[in-house]
């Protein structure tokens, strides 16, 4: 069935979703100032009010260079070479893609940090003006800081699968059709939840692991990015400075009451609210501003091949914000409470007023998989130790003391376990443990929700796909000795007596030994 046309006079109110499929830079073109090449481009555009499909648009891309489609592009979203050779090019879509995103709102998951500079680049190759959106809605950063960690991680095909709503493709349509019903399906849970104020919410029935998936994804926007949102009955002064992707965000005062609510349904209000008038206005994206300064080495014994393939990583979208420790900023690291329910406490460690998260390349494996601790339906909580570089210990260091000294200032009693531990063979270097949470899909079976790839003898980076949970398969993966690059949070705690911070890995590259 096709989707209802939009007449003229509403056109310019439809939000427009869309998503865009590209090539997996090189390390060569990175250093000399290329990036990537558009594949596909799907949009879809939305009625604010019905939140229904009013209208489409899909196309493959030919790049201007084919052997940019390179086997690590291939495995990321199936577009082969014989895909795109009868495609036309950027240049014969223009005018389509142009009229699709002009002057509306723009829509889509992770889109500020990867959508959006690819659009850009896209017009500025063919030497045109870029289309402008009246408002930018990104649904990573705001369900992240409103939806909350209770599905693991954030990205899309995790929300699909905690809601079966089937696999992501990594098709440009289909993606955004289904961040669609992603985004309707998480404001119906935080509806409902807001609605039945003495029945325990989805997150109090899930608070026995809140401290294992409590960090929250980072999400760095461009620098000179200017967010401001408008008729929302919430006042939104307190989220200056989050990771929700809001910047310079007006104070909007409301009369709570005449919603017959409280501030305890803020969020499932503030969503939405937003999801139904999508007032939005911002100022023009700078694509150009980069996100977290350079990289630098985490020691000095990283290969130049080592940086390039975390950079691969990184640049996929959902590892932007991962911080260097030589980035880290030691005297912008702070610690941040608040009491979600009147059990729980959730403990943030910030940098610059956003979560830390940290990335490191070359951590030699100490001791591999252990399997000792089992979680309530009987798997093996796994781990790793890990060697960690001084530049590491140094950060991790400042994190332990302010946040154990903040747990006292606010009255805690609980053990402390200290993060670091001394290398017992060597007192010259120390010890971390990186956990490898497992996640439940709808047919109750458990998977691993790092992110793990194996970068082989050739230098080519595979993601492991792994088709059950097998902790013997893992351990012969990660064995004592074998190198990696670890992507990672910090989880503080402090429950039933313990208090500590774990480290809890989101992605592993493992190189061949």
């Amino acid at each position: 069935m096709e989707p209802a046309r939009p007449n003229q006079q509403d056109d310019k109110t439809m939000i427009a979703f869309f998503d865009v499929e590209t090539t997996v830079p090189s390390g060569s073109r990175r250093r000399g100032g290329g990036g990537y090449y558009l594949l596909e481009f799907g949009a879809i555009l939305v009625c604010p009010r019905r939140l229904i499909e009013v209208d489409n648009f899909s196309t493959l891309v030919r790049p201007s260079d084919l052997n940019a489609i390179s086997s690590l592009s291939i495995r990321c979203n199936g577009i082969t070479r014989d895909s795109v050779s009868n495609a036309p090019y950027f240049v014969d879509v223009a005018n389509k893609v142009f009229s699709f995103l002009h002057g509306r709102v723009w829509a889509g998951h992770n889109i500020l940090k990867f959508d959006c500079p690819r659009i850009r680049e896209a017009f500025a190759e063919i030497g045109r003006p870029p289309p402008e959106p009246f408002g930018t809605i990104d649904t990573l950063p705001l369900l992240t800081q409103r939806f909350g960690r209770r599905a693991g991680d954030m990205k899309m095909a995790t929300l699909a699968n905690y809601f079966c709503l089937g696999p992501q493709k990594h098709r440009s349509l289909d993606d955004v059709r289904l961040n669609l019903e992603v985004l309707k399906h998480c404001s119906a849970v935080l509806f409902l939840e807001s609605s039945v104020a003495n029945v325990p919410s989805i997150t109090n029935l899930a608070s026995k692991s809140i401290f294992s998936e409590n960090c929250n994804i980072q999400n760095d926007i461009p620098a000179g990015t200017n967010l401001k949102l408008c008729s929302l009955p919430v006042a939104l002064s307190s989220l200056e400075g989050s990771s929700c992707g809001v910047r310079n965000v007006k104070d909007v005062r409301h009369d709570l009451g005449k919603y017959g609510t409280t501030l305890e349904n803020e969020d499932a209000i503030y969503l939405m609210e937003q999801v139904e008038k999508m007032r939005i206005e911002s100022s023009h994206l700078n694509s150009d501003d980069s996100v977290g300064g350079n990289s630098a080495p985490c020691s000095a014994a990283n290969s130049a091949h080592t940086t390039s393939y975390i950079d691969t990583i990184k640049n996929s979208g959902s590892y932007a914000g991962f911080l260097e420790p030589d980035e880290v900023l030691v005297n912008c690291i702070t610690v941040s409470h608040s009491t979600p329910t009147p059990t729980v406490k959730r403990i943030q460690i910030l940098h610059q007023n956003v979560p830390l998260w940290l990335r490191c390349a070359g951590l030699a494996i100490h001791f591999g998989i252990n399997t000792k601790f089992t979680d309530h339906a009987g798997r093996p909580k796994l781990s790793i130790l890990v060697n960690a570089p001084p530049s590491l210990c140094h950060v991790l260091a400042i994190c332990d003391s302010l946040v154990q000294n903040s747990l006292r200032s606010y009255g805690s009693t609980s053990e402390w376990w200290p993060l670091m531990k001394k290398n017992a063979f060597t007192n010259s270097s120390s010890t971390i443990r990186l956990h490898i949470p497992t996640i439940t899909n709808c047919e109750s079976a458990a998977m691993y929700s790092t992110e793990i790839y194996r970068l082989d003898a050739s230098k080519n980076m595979n993601k492991l796909a792994f088709s059950k949970f097998d902790a013997a398969e893992l351990d012969l993966l990660l064995a004592p000795g074998t190198n990696i690059d670890a992507f990672f949070c910090l989880d503080a705690y402090d429950y039933q007596q313990n208090a500590g911070i774990r480290l809890v890995a989101k992605s592993l590259l493992i190189h061949s030994r």
